[in-house]
């Protein structure tokens, strides 16, 4: 079974932003944003903050812990969903991991991302669409 990471919360449960750190002492921020047009939705966003990275926060780091790493964003994801019900519409997206990666369509990542996805917002609850390179989750 993968490692859920300690995370910080942020001390307003509406603020969401969250920070771990990962046994290979990389540090991610997991971010989710209230849209201006709608409080009611959120960008879903997170990366690697490392100064190693040089700024690349889209990084792949190959550290053997994308499984932990992947469950600690799905139980920071469900923090900010038990702490804000009322949210019903949530966005993210992959980066390219490759050059020959279309802008058109779902990148690998985005295509991964929605599988686990699904794990915290369940089909008979929610809607998941693919719109060119984002996952648009909303309630049903």
């Amino acid at each position: 079974m993968p490692k859920v990471f300690k995370y910080i919360a942020p001390s307003i449960p509406s603020a969401g932003v969250y920070f771990f750190t990962t046994d290979a002492d990389i540090l991610y921020e997991v971010r989710l944003g209230r849209k201006q047009s709608d409080i009611l939705s959120a960008n879903i966003v997170f990366g690697v903050l490392n100064d190693e990275f040089e700024g690349e926060e889209y990084v792949l780091t190959n550290k053997g812990e994308f499984y932990s790493v992947m469950m600690t964003i799905l139980e920071i994801i469900q923090d900010f969903k038990t702490k804000n019900i009322k949210v019903h519409h949530y966005e993210f997206s992959g980066e390219p991991t490759e050059n020959n990666e279309s802008d058109n369509g779902p990148t690998k990542r985005t295509k991964v991302y929605l599988k686990w996805a699904k794990r915290i917002f369940p089909e008979n609850e929610w809607k998941h669409k693919l719109k060119g390179n984002k996952v648009v989750i909303e309630r049903l």
